[in-house]
């Protein structure tokens, strides 16, 4: 990236700000669209970045609920996402991404709460509904011009937490690392004070 994220947030500051559900579609955005058959335990396979996955985490800590929506399914998706990133909510198998958006709402959250970020025809009715949405720079002309963000980097590649520091920064919220002691706080240095 070559431009500031801090500065760039003031600009969605006010679509940002209300978001209290961060969602995700995963071929193509979490990953780099390529999946790979192994094996009938496995399925298909896929790679994720973990740049990514800190990006969930810290969305979390914050007190944002994180979640994905996917038309696929397999053993590595639930181990990644249920496991490893302990995403709030999990909904895969089915193309018709809807249902699990109205799941979602039925859990008491308004459409200006939710960011949603996809990147094929199949996420269109949750991007242009979604209080916030974001695709990737690989993504159909029609998808980029109907969301409000779209990435510099590519799915798989870091795209995913560019996102989530927009947010991070719109909202002001800091990562929750422990710094050593009698050092100044964290927050003292990631709010661009870090003399």
């Amino acid at each position: 990236m070559k431009f500031n994220l801090r500065e760039l947030a003031k600009k969605y500051h006010g679509k940002l700000l209300p978001i209290k559900v961060c969602l995700f579609d995963v071929d193509g955005i979490l990953t780099d669209g390529l999946v790979e058959y192994q094996n009938n335990e496995v399925t298909y396979n896929r790679s994720f970045n973990t740049t990514d996955a800190f990006g969930l985490k810290f969305t979390k800590a914050a007190g944002i609920k994180v979640g994905i929506i996917t038309g696929g399914s397999s053993i590595v998706l639930s181990k990644w996402f249920k496991d490893y990133v302990a995403v709030d909510y999990f909904f895969t198998g089915n193309e018709d991404k809807r249902e699990a958006y109205h799941q979602v709402l039925a859990d008491g959250y308004r459409d200006e709460e939710i960011f949603y970020m996809g990147d094929e025809f199949i996420d269109f009715p949750l991007l242009i509904r979604a209080g916030f949405s974001a695709s990737v720079p690989h993504a159909p002309l029609e998808i980029q011009e109907n969301v409000d963000y779209v990435t510099t980097l590519e799915g798989g590649k870091g795209a995913v937490r560019e996102v989530l520091e927009l947010l991070r920064y719109a909202k002001g919220t800091v990562p929750p690392i422990k710094m050593f002691y009698g050092q100044k706080e964290l927050s003292h240095y990631l709010r661009g004070s870090g003399e």
